[in-house]
C-alpha cells in the first residue's frame, strides 16, 4: 500500500471535520483531529485528583498543566504549541507503527507546532506523498455555521445546518443527543477563534510554500458534495 498524508487547514467552520471524515471512508485513511485528541487530554485529567501528576506535562523546561490548557481552549485560544506537538508527535509516529496512512484536520495549527511535526512526516512517509488543503471561507461564513453547528455527545460529529437539520436534537448517525458546543460557539468566543487563526494558522500557508510542500487554496463555501469534488482533484 502506498503511503500518503492529506492534511487540511482552514478557518473554524471550514468543514475540515466534514471533508476529513469523508476522505477518511473514501481512501482507508486514519482520521487524525487534533480536536479530539485534545478534547480526551481534558476529560481524562478533569477525572483526576488535583494533585495527579499525570495533570503535568515538562517539555523543554516548562511545566503544562492540562487543566490549565482546558481553559485556554473554552476562550478560543489556541492551546501552548509545545504541548500540543508533544501529544501529536507520539500519536504520528503511533500511527506510523500502525501502518496506517493518516488525514490530519487542524494539525497543524501554528508554525511552531509544523516546523516540529513536518520533518518526522517527511522522514516516515516521504515529502512527495504529502498533500495539504486550504479551504477557505470567509468570517460572516465562519460565524454562521459555528452558531448554528450542533456536534453529537458520543461521536462527537458535527451536523451541518440547513433546513433539513435544524430541528434535528439526535444525531442521525449514532443516535446520541445533540447540542451546540457552548464553550467554542458563542459569538464573542469565535471572535477570539478567527483572530487565532489569522495570527497563528494562516501563516501556514506560506510555511508550506517555502518549504516545498504540495499545497492547494480552494473555497470551502460550497455545498459538501462540490467541495469533497474538488479537494479529490487537488490531492489526486
Amino acid at each position: 500500500m502506498s503511503k500518503q498524508v492529506i492534511i487540511l487547514f482552514g478557518p473554524p467552520g471550514a468543514g475540515k471535520g466534514t471533508q476529513s471524515e469523508l476522505l477518511s471512508e473514501k481512501m482507508g485513511l486514519y482520521l487524525f483531529e487534533t480536536s479530539k485528541m485534545l478534547e480526551k487530554e481534558f476529560k481524562n485529567a478533569q477525572e483526576m485528583p488535583a494533585d495527579a501528576l499525570e495533570r503535568f506535562v515538562e517539555i523543554e523546561g516548562e511545566k503544562f498543566d492540562v487543566l490549565n490548557e482546558k481553559e485556554i481552549w473554552k476562550r478560543g485560544e489556541l492551546c501552548s504549541p509545545p504541548w500540543v506537538t508533544y501529544l501529536t508527535l507520539k500519536e504520528l509516529k503511533r500511527l506510523h507503527d500502525d501502518g496506517d496512512n493518516i488525514i490530519l484536520s487542524g494539525s497543524p495549527r501554528t508554525v511552531y507546532e509544523a516546523e516540529r511535526e513536518m520533518p518526522l512526516l517527511k522522514d516516515l512517509y516521504g515529502k512527495e506523498n504529502i498533500h495539504i488543503v486550504l479551504i477557505e471561507i470567509s468570517a460572516e461564513v465562519t460565524t454562521f455555521r459555528n452558531t448554528h453547528r450542533k456536534i453529537c455527545e458520543l461521536m462527537r460529529h458535527s451536523i451541518l445546518f440547513n433546513d433539513e437539520t435544524k430541528t434535528l436534537s439526535i444525531c442521525p448517525l449514532d443516535g446520541s443527543v445533540l447540542a451546540n458546543r457552548k464553550d467554542l460557539d458563542d459569538p464573542e468566543t469565535i471572535k477570539t477563534r478567527l483572530i487565532q487563526y489569522k495570527e497563528r494558522t494562516l501563516p501556514l500557508f506560506e510555511y508550506f510554500k517555502k518549504e516545498g510542500f504540495n499545497v492547494n487554496k480552494i473555497s470551502g463555501e460550497g455545498s459538501v458534495a462540490k467541495v469533497h469534488e474538488v479537494i479529490l482533484s487537488k490531492i489526486k
